[in-house]
């Protein structure tokens, strides 16, 4: 955001003839100008980091589901009716061999295919049918209209190091929206967010930038901050190192890996422990050390994917611990609202379109805000 036009008129009390007024308005004046600066770097320093985010994240929106409309042979498979978890498991390991940790995702609706996260010599997704395992196909973890915009979206093709970069950013923001609000706020409320449409070019760009910056200022904070959160793990450890319950830690098992045969009993028992509650992620990792995982997403859990687990042993299924999502360090129970909040999944359609709203909102205004430089250098 810049600066706000000055008023129309200025008063005869505060004419440059008023040696008072003149020194009284001097350090307002200087402190405008810091404020301006501040405004105008940092925004021309992370602006872009924002922008590429905020295009990102709103394009990711509209991508999915035109990836799966597109792409009808990985994620629809109109004659399936069961779900076979030995069948995929043992086609993944002889794709991948034993080496690779398997995330499996079973279909949550009619004729969905069965997806399986793999991270190891080789990590990406695998898609397959749920009830013979035949591989569908694959995809790299930057392949793919998704997978190219999350890995942007969320660290810049830069790993841990674009991950800091857009933490920075995020927080960077606050400045830039505590130095424009400040720039922006009127002297005279009646014209505080109109756009002069009739006076075109640079003047109704200008009012444009201020206007939905000051409007949807505190949207994109939330959106950006939330954003910081999962990017950034420090964070919700300072948020647990405000109570009294720590995160809580993988248990270790002996005799492991997991055979293929024992994943279908595994979520069995998981499901079991909670009848109503519907799998959102089955982890079976290479490690000997490591037991199964069930995620399961219990009615009141508002993360998509459920974040209560029980955790099983890999050789027979015993389960070992049982995590309810509600139970977790705050950190982490945080983390069941801050998901969806983001990514648009928090309160249905309404909330989806809001947060498209929001994205293209940041997108706009720091776009306009490199714009009106631009045009001031020339």
């Amino acid at each position: 955001m810049l600066p706000h036009r000055a008023p129309p008129c200025t008063p005869p009390t505060s004419m440059p003839g008023n040696p008072r007024m003149r020194s009284a308005s001097a350090p307002r004046q200087r402190l405008r100008r810091l404020w301006l600066k501040v405004h105008r770097w940092v925004g021309l320093s992370l602006g872009i980091v924002l922008l590429v985010a905020a295009l990102t994240g709103s394009a990711m929106l509209l991508a999915e589901p035109l990836d799966e409309s597109l792409n009808q042979a990985l994620f629809h498979v109109p004659d399936a009716s069961t779900v076979d978890y030995r069948a995929v498991m043992e086609r993944l390991k002889a794709e991948l061999g034993p080496d690779a940790d398997i995330t499996l995702r079973p279909p949550r609706e009619e004729q969905e295919s069965f997806q399986a996260h793999v991270r190891g010599s080789w990590t990406g997704t695998v898609y397959l049918h749920p009830a013979s395992g035949e591989i569908l196909g694959r995809r790299g973890e930057a392949e793919g209209m998704m997978g190219v915009l999350f890995a942007v979206h969320s660290n810049l093709f830069a790993g841990e190091a674009g991950k800091a970069v857009l933490t920075v950013a995020a927080f960077a923001y606050l400045l830039m929206l505590a130095s424009g609000v400040y720039l922006w706020w009127p002297n005279r409320w009646r014209n505080a967010l109109s756009i002069r449409w009739s006076a075109g070019g640079r003047v109704a760009l200008f009012d444009w930038h201020r206007v939905t910056g000051v409007v949807f200022g505190i949207f994109v904070l939330l959106a950006v901050l939330s954003g910081a959160y999962m990017a950034w793990p420090p964070i919700a450890g300072m948020v647990n190192g405000l109570s009294d319950t720590p995160p809580a830690s993988p248990p270790l098992v002996s005799g492991g890996p997991a055979r293929s045969q024992i994943v279908e009993p595994a979520v069995a028992r998981a499901r079991a422990a909670f009848p109503e509650a519907a799998v959102g992620y089955v982890q079976v990792p290479a490690k000997a050390s490591l037991p199964i995982r069930v995620r399961l997403r219990l009615p009141d859990d508002p993360h998509p994917n459920g974040l209560t687990s029980v955790w099983l042993h890999p050789n027979n299924a015993a389960p070992i611990r049982v995590d309810r999502w509600s139970d977790l360090s705050p950190g982490t129970q945080a983390y069941s609202y801050i998901y969806p909040f983001h990514t648009g999944e928090l309160w249905g359609p309404v909330w989806t379109g809001l947060t498209f709203l929001v994205e293209a909102a940041l997108a706009a205004y720091s776009f306009t805000g490199l714009l009106l430089w631009w045009r001031r250098r020339r």
